[in-house]
């Protein structure tokens, strides 16, 4: 049996840890893709800050429970996956990995982007 080939993220700077504080969202731009920088429940997460159904920043929505809402028609995503979680959004948005270095954030921004 053949092994996966390994991965080697390349992740970059988001910000301070302090910056983010839990139950918020905050908008950084990364390798010229929006990301929304969250904490949620103790955890960092980092998710394409672009709704699905609607050129909107989920950065300015409400988080809550694991999850972010787009404040414009109430999608829901899931920010462990990208899942959307209500309607009207059907399509998921990218995530990407989070680590915590010292007092920093930094996300991998991966090359998949919505089309």
């Amino acid at each position: 049996m053949s092994e996966a080939p390994s991965v080697t993220r390349q992740y970059t700077r988001a910000c301070a840890l302090r910056e983010v504080v839990e139950g918020a969202a905050r908008r950084y731009v990364i390798d010229d893709t929006p990301v929304a920088i969250v904490r949620s429940e103790g955890e960092m997460y980092a998710i394409y800050d672009v709704c699905s159904h609607e050129n909107i920043p989920l950065s300015e929505g409400e988080v809550y429970d694991g999850g972010i809402e787009c404040w414009l028609h109430g999608s829901c995503f899931d920010l462990r996956t990208g899942e959307p979680t209500s309607l009207p959004a059907t399509e998921s948005v990218p995530v990407y990995p989070v680590k915590i270095e010292g007092d920093d954030v930094f996300v991998a921004v991966t090359e998949e982007q919505p089309t």
